[in-house]
């Protein structure tokens, strides 16, 4: 049998979610920098940077990875960050991962996939260069 789940901590965890969802770097960082882990995963196994990645947030990104953050963490459906803000269109999001490390063949699909899928030659570009 499995504990249930504090509730505050489930809504901390909530509140920092969100907290890179809406690209609130500052506040983020600060929880980071006090130990909330770099790369913590929701229930879907998409980390702190997928979200910001998804929601067109460069500097979070950029700061995430700078606190250890994996730019090619995997959640649950198989994708990456990368391919995340590849099929939103998020060209400085792009660069943030590719200058993180992320590689543009992780993931199904990957970020290159994606960016053939949606006609994103100057995604494509930016991948040929890494």
């Amino acid at each position: 049998m499995t504990e249930a789940p504090d509730p505050e901590v489930v809504e901390l965890a909530t509140k920092i979610f969100d907290l890179a969802r809406r690209g609130r770097t500052g506040e983020l960082v600060a929880y980071v920098d006090a130990g909330v882990p770099a790369d913590l995963t929701n229930d879907r196994g998409d980390s702190l940077v997928m979200l910001a990645a998804y929601h067109g947030h460069a500097e979070v990104v950029r700061a995430l990875l700078e606190r250890g953050a994996d730019a090619d963490r995997i959640n649950d459906r198989g994708q990456t960050p990368l391919a995340g803000a590849a099929f939103k269109g998020e060209t400085e999001v792009v660069k943030a991962l590719l200058h993180g490390g992320a590689d543009p063949a992780a993931g199904t699909p990957s970020a290159v996939d994606t960016a053939r899928m949606f006609g994103r030659a100057e995604l494509l570009e930016l991948f040929g260069e890494h």
